[in-house]
Order: structure tokens, then sequence, then C-alpha cells
């Protein structure tokens, strides 16, 4: 965990506290996880959030990566760690994943100007390489072979030998030669290795005398060389390695060689930045006008060839009803932003077929990777999109956290009453449209001459009030 202030346009680290857990050690291979290691991850969550209990939950982002993302049931493990940590734990994707390690190193360590950049960073049970540019990510992957898992994977029983590594090395430089030409063809001019277990081979290299913390192909072998040299885990003896990271060396060291391998390194600095530090930056554009997801949207908006008039007018509609009932529901800014990108992209799914467009518009939404948004986002902005048209699905909110739950279902309400005044996609504003909350009650009052005018509308706005029902708003439309 990483605590910092934002002082002149500069990001001051004023705490840092560290716990391995080594999450990854629990998975069971069918979805589950250890009971045991559950217990230690939860009792690391409640040290942190002593440290944490002082500070605004706007201001805390905590960020689950692979291991969460393969449990079969994550909410078994997130509700009560988020109960133990006392704020919100966001999943994110691997490639989100990914940008994020880009961001932390390319802010840390700024690169050359006009210079590419590749970023691996080996983690717990994946990882992750990026080729970058400035600050931003151009190619982002992330693999399925991190130092616990694959420590796991090919030393199951802890005995090691050459046989066994040169074997594992084949399966796993098979995952790098999915991407390596494309990132091969592309270039880069600099390679850096973030987070633990990279720093950990720098400093074996420098302990060895082979680098000055840098890992190198020529030196690569002589450290798998050296921990060969152990028949079993326990008896791995590496200058400069710590005993909390002997166990899963073994692993990260064959992750290493193999992306040496197939990608053609020569040289790897270390950086001193990874995840964590990304995070925080990314932090800093959501609250400015920077915020990623807002590029995603726009970036969506183009490829899908959304109609951007009709996309504004509804937004506009959408956000003048809640701000008018935010304070009765209590609706947090954040659900504000959630609500006007899916104004923004309710019509993305029009670009597959306009029967159901609605659901093709969700799907596209839930499973692509979307830059900036964790999974729980995405899933929220997929539900207000498959909702705001024809009935409500009972399973439309299944994937929605408890604690979004209620917002979530309301600003469907909303949006549903912005899509249905603009069906008509006419350019001239409603002249009225005021909306006033009172409990699970919703009033919308609008101007009589101009609904008499649109019988369509009139007919829609009819029957929205049982719709609106199965959100747990009870809608009642007037007319002045």
């Amino acid at each position: 965990m990483v605590v910092a202030r934002y002082v002149l346009g500069q990001l001051r680290v004023v705490d840092r506290i560290r716990d391995m857990v080594r999450l990854a050690e629990g998975l069971d291979g069918k979805g589950g996880l250890d009971p045991a290691v559950m217990r230690r991850a939860l009792v690391s969550l409640e040290k942190f959030g002593q440290r944490l209990r002082d500070i605004p939950p706007q201001r805390v982002r905590v960020i689950a990566t692979n291991t969460v993302r393969q449990l079969a049931m994550p909410q078994v493990f997130l509700l009560p760690a988020e109960t133990a940590l006392g704020h919100a734990i966001e999943v994110v994707s691997g490639r989100e994943e990914a940008r994020l390690v880009y961001l932390g190193v390319a802010n840390a360590q700024p690169p050359n100007p006009g210079e590419l950049r590749l970023v691996i960073d080996i983690g717990g049970g994946s990882t992750e390489c990026i080729i970058g540019s400035g600050l931003e990510a151009i190619e982002r992957e992330s693999l399925q072979a991190g130092c616990v898992a694959s420590t796991r994977r090919f030393f199951p029983d802890g005995k090691l030998s050459r046989k066994r590594w040169n074997k594992a090395l084949t399966e796993v430089s098979a995952e790098f030669q999915q991407f390596a030409t494309t990132y091969r063809a592309l270039g880069w001019q600099e390679a850096l290795g973030s987070s633990g277990t990279n720093k950990a081979i720098g400093d074996i290299c420098a302990a060895m005398k082979l680098t000055k913390g840098a890992v190198t192909s020529a030196a690569l072998p002589q450290v798998r060389d050296r921990l060969l040299q152990a028949q079993t885990i326990d008896q791995i003896d590496l200058p400069g390695l710590s005993n909390e990271r002997k166990p899963i060396i073994a692993g990260g060291l064959l992750v290493l060689e193999a992306a040496f391998d197939v990608l053609g390194l020569e040289r790897m600095a270390v950086s001193k930045a990874a995840l964590r530090e990304g995070v925080l930056y990314d932090m800093l554009g959501r609250g400015g006008a920077d915020d990623p997801r807002d590029a995603s949207v726009a970036a969506l908006m183009q490829r899908y060839g959304i109609d951007v008039a009709q996309a504004h007018r509804v937004q506009s509609t959408a956000l003048h009803l809640f701000d008018q009932v935010a304070g009765e529901w209590n609706l947090p800014p954040e659900a504000r932003a959630m609500l006007s990108r899916a104004a923004l992209l309710h019509e993305l799914g029009l670009a597959i077929a306009h029967s159901q467009y609605h659901v093709h518009g969700a799907y596209v939404l839930e499973h692509s990777d979307i830059a900036g948004f964790s999974q729980q986002e995405q899933r929220v902005l997929a539900s207000l999109v498959r909702t705001h048209r024809r009935g409500i699905p009972k399973s439309a909110f299944d994937q929605i956290p408890d604690r979004l739950l209620a917002r979530t279902k309301r600003n469907a309400a909303l949006l549903r009453l912005a899509v249905l005044l603009h069906r008509s996609h006419e350019a001239d504003a409603i002249p009225r449209a005021e909306a006033v909350a009172n409990g699970d009650n919703l009033l919308l009052t609008l101007d009589k001459r101009w609904l008499d005018q649109r019988p369509l509308a009139r007919e829609d706005i009819g029957g929205e009030p049982k719709d609106a029902a199965d959100l747990g708003v009870n809608l009642k439309i007037g007319a002045d």
C-alpha cells in the first residue's frame, strides 16, 4: 500500500506498508480459494484498513488483479475483504492492469520523447507486457504466468532439475509467442522490468557481480544455472535473494528467461515503480480533465459510429434529471459520471443490429477491455445500457455489487426516461422535465402542450411506471 500527497504537481509518498500474502498460492484450480490463504489476506487488509481509517473513501482506490479474476465466485472473497479493509475493491482486467503498470513506470521514469519503451511486470499470478510511448500504452498483453503460479504449476513438489526447467521454459515461451511478432515488429528503444520479481533478479545479478542491477541476456543464464544447483526450492542459494522471495523465485526467473528468449531482449533495467504508482497517477487523472474513462468512451463512440448529437441530447436530459434527485437519493458524483457515460453509449449496439441493440451494446461493454474501467464499472455500464429500453430482465443486475445496486437501478430509471423523451431524435430542447424524488417515489412533470403534440412519447411515457417498478422506483408522470 502506498499513501501519497499531491503537492505542487508531484506525488510525495508519505507512507508505505508492505505485506506479502501470496494470494495466488490459495487457488485450487477450480476457481476456489484456500481458507487459510483467505484468512491471511483478511488479516493483512485489516491492518491496511487501520491506516486508511481517516482517509476519505473518494481518495482511496483498491485494485484486485489476477488471482481475484480467477475466482469462480469472487464475491465470496470480496465481501469480507471490503469489510476488513473498510473500502470498496475494484477488480481490473489483465490489460487494464498492464495500462496501470505502464502509467506508474512512465511517470516515475519519463521516457525520452518519441522513443518506445517495453515494460515487463511479473506478478504473482500473471505477467503484463506493454509497449508505450510517453505516458500512453500502445500495446498491452497479460499472460497467465506469474512467479507464484508458475512455481506451483511446474515445481509443485518443490523439486528442481534441468529437464523440468527446459520443459517448463518451452511451455511459458509459447505464451509469449502469441504476441512476440507484433511486439518485435513495433520495436522499442528501452526495456524496463517492474515489481518485486524483476527487482529481486536484478539484485541477484548485482550480488553475483554480473551487472550493476540490470538484467542482461548474458547474466540470466548464469543466475538460472546457479539456481538449478539446488535440487529443491528450499535449497536455493542465490546471493541477494531474500528468504520471503525464495519460495517463488524459480517461477519468476522462468518467466523472465522465456521473455528474454522470445522477445530477443539483451538488457532490461529495473524500474522503481509499478502498479501501485500507476493507480496513484490514474487517480489524479480521474480527479481532473484527463480521466482515461472519458477518453475510452469517446473512442467507443467513434469506433461504433454512435449518433453524437442524439447521445448528447440523452446525456443532457439524463443529467438534468439526476441533478434534481441526487440529494434525496444520495447519489454521489461517481454515479453521475457513470450515468453520463451510459447515456453517451446507449446506442452502441446499433452498429451490430437494430433488433435487441441494447443487448448487443451491453455485451460489448461488459466483455471488452476498456482502458480506465474496472470490471465492476464495466458491468455497471453494461447494466445501464442493457436496461435502457424494453423490459427489465431479472438477471440484469446480478453482477452488480450490493454497494452499487441501489444507485445503479435508480440511474437506470433516469436513463430510461431520458431515452424515451428523445426517442424521436428531435433537435429541439424539451421545454420542461422536472423530477422530484421522495424515498422510492419519483414524480416526473412534463410540459402538457409538448406532450400532447407527441402521441408516441405520451404512449411510451404512459407505460413506463410498470417498468420502473421493476427497478424499485414508484414512478408517477404528470403534465402541467
